[in-house]
């Protein structure tokens, strides 16, 4: 029984209602760095296991990205605006 789902905005068609750890597997997805929100409800990384996407869900998986700097910025090269003040 095919089902229509929306993911990340997208229409998706799964050959079966599937659960959500077998889905992030098959897009080999790490569970531990994703969060996902299943019909405006944010999941627990503990319900990961007994969810299973169904027909007319909406979900939105995001990826956690790391990030930090062991130093200073690297500098740009764009500047600020300047900004001339017309009232004097």
């Amino acid at each position: 029984m095919k089902i229509r789902l929306r993911i990340n905005g997208r229409s998706v068609e799964l050959a079966q209602p599937t659960p959500l750890i077998d889905y992030l597997a098959g897009l080999k997805v790490d569970p531990r760095a994703v969060a996902v929100e299943v019909n405006g409800h944010i999941l627990e990384r503990s319900e990961f296991a007994g969810t299973t996407l169904a027909q007319g869900d909406s979900v939105e998986i995001v990826r956690m990205v790391g990030g930090g700097s062991s130093g200073p910025l690297p500098s740009t090269s764009v500047s600020a605006p300047k900004f001339v003040n017309k009232s004097v």
